[in-house]
């Protein structure tokens, strides 16, 4: 999944902790970067029992990591991003060298 702001892609960390931040914008689980984090104000949406942004969006509901707050996601719901420029060409090639297909 690229990032919500700028597009890069999410790269496997060495070891610990990834450094990026993953959010929900608008019903939809976002990544965000850590160039971003530092350099953008992102619109993250909020709990509405505490305010925090440590959300998580997963089967049409989001849940709040910070109190435990559980709700519906909107049915109207839909992907804040495109997929990144070519990714489905890059998604399909590596499927095709790891399943041995001939392009």
């Amino acid at each position: 999944m690229p990032c919500f702001s700028c597009g890069a892609r999410q790269t496997d960390p060495i070891r610990g902790a990834s450094p990026w931040t993953r959010g929900v914008c608008d019903e939809t689980q976002v990544l965000i970067c850590p160039d971003c984090r530092r350099t953008h104000e992102v619109e993250l949406d909020t709990c509405s029992s505490c305010g925090s942004v440590a959300l998580i969006c997963r089967l049409g509901e989001v849940e709040c990591r910070s109190c435990g707050s559980v709700r519906l996601a909107r049915a109207d719901g839909r992907p804040a991003v495109a997929c990144a420029p070519g990714l489905a060409d890059e998604v399909e090639a590596a499927l095709a060298r790891v399943l041995r297909r001939v392009p």
